[in-house]
């Protein structure tokens, strides 16, 4: 393979690639999707809709496996044996990514939901196969729009008060951190409703699942008014489609919310 494109696809709209990424994705000859089973098989439908819409050349789709990740181990930490998991996943993705690349002579491509800046390991896995030494190639990264601007957008706020900081986190954490005062924290990577276990009664909180997806939900109001509503309505969604993808912002308000 002689160059690489690793291409923020948003959030899941076909309108939020942007031209930059446009231009890119008419460039590649083959673009790599890991697949993740019949039950996320409407992400990779996604993509599939994204380069239908923009892809004006002659490409292919080499669909790769993605291989099983022990999920019994706990995020407890960085530096417990939830890391040791989690790199012997990447260094597997890594080698199947590397078969891969060698089998293009040409142009490929990575379409990465978001932008490949913010949660997602795909660079860390192209940097592996490049330390491996079997494949070489240039690569370049073109951004894209992530899903807490497509959250903001739906809910029509700005992510932050005033003067203020945005902290971004995961569920994990935040159940262990909390929420600071005069700081909204945007979680990301909740499977547990984490929210439902942060005390106070000033919090409010804005929700969205398959945001830029055409069943987008949103859900937005004070958290212990809302909240239940919020649990529920996401296991519901959870089992209709086999899977899903949230996101939330938490800000303590005091006794009105900032106008």
């Amino acid at each position: 393979m002689q160059q690489l494109f690793v291409i923020g696809i948003g959030a899941g709209d076909p309108d939020q690639v942007t031209v930059q990424a446009v231009k890119a994705l008419r460039r590649v000859d083959v673009f790599f999707v890991i697949g993740k089973g019949a039950e996320k098989r409407e992400l990779v439908d996604v993509r599939t809709a994204i380069l239908a819409e923009h892809a004006d050349q002659e490409y292919r789709v080499m669909e790769i496996a993605d291989p099983p990740r022990d999920r019994s181990v706990p995020a407890a930490g960085a530096d417990n044996a939830y890391r040791g998991v989690v790199e012997d996943w990447h260094e597997r993705r890594a080698e199947l990514l590397e078969r891969a690349f060698e089998e293009v002579d040409g142009v490929g491509g990575i379409l990465v939901w978001g932008d490949p800046s913010l949660y997602d390991s795909t660079l860390r896995m192209v940097e592996r196969v490049l330390a491996r030494g079997r494949v070489r190639f240039d690569y370049r990264v073109i951004p894209g729009i992530t899903s807490p601007q497509a959250l903001a957008a739906g809910h029509r706020m700005v992510l932050h008060d005033i003067g203020e900081p945005v902290h971004i986190t995961t569920g994990r954490r935040l159940r262990e951190e909390g929420v600071a005062a005069g700081q909204s924290t945007l979680v990301m990577l909740d499977g547990d409703c984490s929210f439902t276990e942060v005390p106070g009664d000033d919090l409010h909180i804005w929700w969205g699942a398959y945001l830029g997806m055409p069943d987008e939900v949103l859900i937005e109001g004070p958290l212990r008014e809302v909240e239940r509503d919020i649990e529920s309505r996401r296991a519901e969604l959870r089992a209709a489609k086999g899977w899903i993808m949230d996101i939330y912002l938490l800000r303590r308000t005091g006794p009105a919310l900032p106008q």
